[in-house]
């Protein structure tokens, strides 16, 4: 049977939830579409990765801005910011951290 142990589901359940803000790094190049960037495909198996462990709980781009908004579960800012700059788009300049917030859930639930 798949699914989370009990003792990840009780990590899961203390971590604390983080509105994260990303934004478009000097490397972006304006002309190409989000999956035409370059090392895209790394990217995007990077950021899977970190949803499929319950890192990241949400995330995509705020149209119109050149922000990325990642609903994430974690333990610090430190942790997140740790994590994040082993992303390919990071550590290219393609993204960077702007903002990291703590993040209290009132409405609605989350997996």
């Amino acid at each position: 049977m798949g699914g989370l142990s009990p003792a990840s589901d009780t990590r899961i359940a203390t971590m604390n939830l983080f509105v994260v803000i990303r934004k478009r790094g000097s490397a972006w190049q304006p002309s190409l579409p989000l999956e035409q960037q370059p090392d895209w495909d790394a990217h995007a198996a990077f950021m899977n990765a970190l949803a499929s462990e319950g890192f990241v709980v949400l995330g995509g781009p705020l149209e119109g801005t050149s922000d990325v908004l990642l609903i994430v579960r974690a333990a610090s800012p430190k942790e997140i910011t740790r994590r994040l700059e082993a992303d390919p788009w990071t550590t290219q300049g393609f993204l960077r951290l702007s903002q990291i917030t703590p993040w209290t859930l009132r409405l609605g639930s989350l997996p």
